[in-house]
C-alpha cells in the first residue's frame, strides 16, 4: 500500500510525502521542520522514517528546510548535477548537503531501494532548473509537476504514463489580469517559464487522457489568482468532456491534505 500525502501547496511552501511502509520519502521541503515534524506526526507518520528528499527546483518555497534537515537526518537527498551546483551556494543549503547529495540524470531512471524507480523530467520555469519526476512506488504510477510555465510535450508524455498526476493549477487568467498585481509580476507569472493557468492544465488533461488515469491533483493554487472552485470546476468540466474516469482533487495551499491511499 502506497501513502501520498501533500504537507503544503503553494508559494509559502511545498512538500509531499510518499510512504509505503518500507520505504518513505518527500519531494521538496519548503515547510519548516518543526511543523513538518507536527503534520506528519498528526497523520500517523514519522519524520524519522523520511528515507530521502527528492528536489524539483531551487526556489525558497521548495527548499526552505532542506538544508536544516539533511544537517540534522543526514539522508540522501536526490536531485540533478545542474541543481546540485545552485544549491551549493544558496543560503538555505550551503554547505550543509556534503555527503548527502545523489545525482539523478534527466530522463534516465533511478532505482531506490526496492519499490521506487524513479525518473525526472525538465520543465519551464524560471529557476536555474526545474524538473517534474515520473516513478513507479510499489506498482503505482505517479508523475508530478509542481511548476511549469507551458504544457511541454515531454510534460504531456510523462502525465500520460501515470495512474496518479500531480500537476500545478496555478491561476485564474480573469481573476490574474484583474488583480492587484504589478504588471511586471503579471507578466512573469503568465510566461512560458512562468506557471500553468486552470486553462493549461486543462488542456494538458486533453493531450494526456487515458484508460489508466485514476486521480489528478491539483497543486500550488495561487492565493491571490486563483480558487479552488476555480481549477476543479475547469480540470472537472475538461475530465467529463474527454469521457475520464480519474477522482479529481484540489491539494490545499497552506495545511495538510488527508492521506490517500492506493
Amino acid at each position: 500500500m502506497v501513502q501520498f500525502l501533500s504537507l503544503s501547496s503553494g508559494s509559502n511552501g511545498n512538500c509531499y510525502y510518499f510512504g509505503n511502509g518500507r520505504t518513505a520519502f518527500l519531494i521538496d521541503l519548503g515547510i519548516g521542520a518543526r511543523t513538518l515534524k507536527k503534520r506528519l506526526a498528526e497523520n500517523g507518520l514519522s519524520l524519522d522514517a523520511v528515507d530521502a528528499v527528492f528536489v524539483t527546483h531551487d526556489h525558497f518555497d521548495h527548499i526552505k528546510s532542506l538544508g536544516t534537515f539533511t544537517e540534522r537526518y543526514r539522508k540522501p537527498v536526490y536531485l540533478t548535477r545542474t541543481l546540485e551546483a545552485a544549491l551549493r551556494n544558496h543560503f538555505c543549503t550551503a554547505g550543509k548537503l556534503k555527503g548527502c547529495i545523489r545525482y539523478l540524470t534527466e530522463g534516465e531512471e533511478t532505482v531506490v531501494g526496492d519499490s521506487l524507480r524513479i525518473t525526472p523530467f525538465v520543465v519551464p520555469h524560471d529557476a536555474t532548473q526545474t524538473v517534474g519526476y515520473h516513478f513507479t512506488f510499489d506498482g503505482e504510477r505517479f508523475t508530478v509537476m509542481t511548476d511549469l510555465g507551458e504544457v511541454t510535450d515531454e510534460a504531456v508524455r510523462y502525465a500520460a504514463l501515470a495512474d496518479h498526476l500531480v500537476v500545478e493549477s496555478n491561476y485564474d487568467v480573469d481573476m490574474l489580469m484583474t488583480g492587484s498585481y504589478p504588471p511586471e509580476l503579471k507578466r512573469r507569472i503568465l510566461m512560458q517559464h512562468g506557471h500553468l493557468s486552470n486553462e493549461q492544465t486543462a488542456s494538458l488533461l486533453v493531450r494526456c487522457r487515458h484508460e489508466g488515469l485514476r486521480d489528478v491533483y491539483l497543486c500550488h493554487l495561487s492565493a491571490n489568482n486563483n480558487t479552488p472552485e476555480a481549477a476543479f470546476q475547469c480540470a472537472k468540466k475538461t475530465l467529463e468532456s474527454v469521457g475520464s474516469r480519474a477522482s479529481l482533487h484540489c491539494l490545499p495551499r497552506s495545511c495538510a491534505s488527508e492521506v490517500f491511499t492506493f
